[in-house]
């Protein structure tokens, strides 16, 4: 039985070309309507996640 790529927890992350993984901040999707536009726009911005070798090769086996 081969090892599969974790779906729903790849979903989550971006991985860049050189290989950072980027994932959107948690928290982000509601009470914004009276946030600033600075504020906003920076609640946007992909920060990027730091994941152990081991995890990386459990959860994202052919990525």
């Amino acid at each position: 039985m081969t090892i599969k790529t974790n779906k729903s927890y790849a979903k989550r992350l971006k991985i860049t070309k050189s290989g950072k993984l980027l994932v959107r901040k948690s928290g982000q999707n509601h009470f914004n309507s009276k946030e600033r536009r600075t504020a906003k726009t920076a609640k946007n911005r992909d920060t990027e996640f730091h994941m152990s070798n081991k995890d990386r090769s459990r959860f994202l086996v052919n990525l």
